[in-house]
């Protein structure tokens, strides 16, 4: 498999490509706070952009990245004077530089991503030293126009320990006009001195209508957004997973199933463990691991602050109610659900069977009550 062949690390599945996406929804704090930098005429030369996945962080970059390079360098005063500060990111769609970011032939541009593994028959585990050794030939160009550049990191969380000295010590010693964007999931697992030589944007989790919004942009709407919202936690890139993979359906099956509680129907229950098994139900299997983590943390969530609002499935306020009435209910919960997160990594881990595993799970919730 060639490296063209490979999937791109950084385009979700189903959704278009954060270079493809003009527009961001519910993020106006961060693009804010960049803006204002900008025009302060400080603007620092790396940004970590921070929270939840699939909140438009890496949309947020190449937005950025499009407004840099489209932005000219020096604002003269001229005749009239000096012309207005910019009120927004948006750049128009026709300008070259657009055209070539969204062909992804932008000279000025270097996108850091996972690269193939040694073999090239698959996407290393994670961005290597060899692929920081190519930003570092990018950079030692110059910029054919003498103008900005920019280098995208994404994500920075998946640096390997050679390629994150080999980043820091580019971020210690920036050339002139260049702008690095770090996407981060996890800024912890950056190393301490790459954080504290970038400035942070924090993005949110996304509120329904926004979320709603956005999904409509990427061409990945449903008719139940709220539930979807819940569901995803105010993540698109999640909505549109369980989109592609009826998470909606499989969350109500699965309150269905624990409504019967507790004295579930076994029945039904191996026949939702079986549905995880067999060759291209992995992606099935995640899903179904992570719904049951998602409703016993809310399960747990219910005994102190009532059932979360609004419902993910028709009937789970009314079962959290009833299966977590108040704060000792809670804590008998949360630790089942720390018990079981454990058992469910250990499972894949040593990749016992899905159905078992699942179906092992389900009978301990159903023990529990």
């Amino acid at each position: 498999m060639s490296r063209d062949e490979l999937p791109d690390p950084t385009q979700i599945e189903g959704a278009p490509h954060p270079r493809q996406t003009l527009h961001l929804y519910g993020q106006d704090k961060a693009e804010a706070d960049f803006l204002t930098a900008f025009n302060s005429h400080r603007l620092h030369h790396a940004w970590m952009l921070t929270g939840p996945r699939g909140v438009g962080k890496a949309t947020l970059a190449w937005r950025i990245a499009r407004f840099l390079l489209t932005q000219p360098l020096e604002e003269g005063g001229g005749l009239f004077g000096a012309p207005e500060p910019p009120r927004h990111l948006d750049a128009d769609p026709e300008h070259p530089v657009s055209r070539r970011l969204l062909a992804g032939a932008e000279p000025r541009l270097f996108h850091l991503k996972r690269g193939p593994n040694d073999k090239e028959t698959a996407l290393s585990e994670d961005i290597r030293v060899v692929e920081v050794r190519k930003l570092t030939s990018f950079l030692h160009l110059s910029a054919a126009d003498g103008g900005r550049r920019v280098v995208i990191v994404d994500a920075a969380d998946e640096l390997a320990t050679a390629g994150a000295n080999a980043l820091l010590k580019l971020l210690e010693e920036p050339p002139p006009l260049v702008t690095f964007l770090l996407v981060t999931h996890q800024p912890a697992r950056l190393l301490p001195t790459i954080r504290s030589r970038c400035r942070e944007l924090r993005l949110a989790a996304l509120a329904p209508e926004d979320l709603a919004q956005a999904l409509q942009g990427a061409g990945a709407e449903t008719e139940d957004t709220l539930a979807l919202s819940a569901l995803a936690g105010g993540s698109v890139g999640e909505a549109i997973r369980l989109i592609n993979l009826d998470g909606l359906d499989a969350y109500r099956a699965l309150v269905g199933l624990l409504s019967g509680l507790p004295r579930i129907d076994r029945q039904k229950a191996w026949a939702l463990a079986e549905g995880m098994t067999g060759k291209g139900n992995e992606a099935r299997f995640d899903l179904m691991l992570g719904l049951m983590d998602l409703f016993l943390a809310r399960l747990a969530r219910a005994g102190l602050t009532g059932p979360p609002q609004p419902e993910a499935a028709p009937g789970e306020a009314a079962l959290l109610t009833r299966l977590c009435p108040d704060g000792a209910a809670a804590q008998k919960w949360a630790g089942l659900h720390q018990d079981l997160g454990a058992r469910a990594r250990h499972g894949k881990a040593v990749n016992l069977d899905p159905a078992t595993l699942v179906m092992d799970m389900v009978l301990a919730i159903n023990a529990a009550p």
